[in-house]
């Protein structure tokens, strides 16, 4: 398993997370909301933390890797390399 990065910001989450066709459809105090077209749709809530923790970025990269059916070291391996 991929070791997490542990200086990734919110923003620099919402950044990555374009070019997997992700985009900020709203902003709400401190989280983005990002939706991707599909098909299926698909949401994410991204909060805007200096740093993310650790257990919110695993959240977030399992939750996204469900939609997409894949694991989560792929996807961060499509997201940095």
């Amino acid at each position: 398993m991929t070791r997490l990065p542990r200086d990734l910001t919110g923003v620099d989450l919402v950044k990555a997370l374009r070019c997997l066709d992700y985009q900020e459809s709203r902003t709400t105090g401190s989280h983005i909301r990002l939706t991707c077209p599909g098909p299926p749709q698909h949401h994410l809530t991204i909060p805007k933390h200096d740093p993310l923790k650790v257990g919110t970025l695993a959240g977030i990269l399992d939750e996204l890797a469900r939609a997409r059916k894949t694991t989560r070291d792929e996807i961060l391996k499509t997201l940095f390399g």
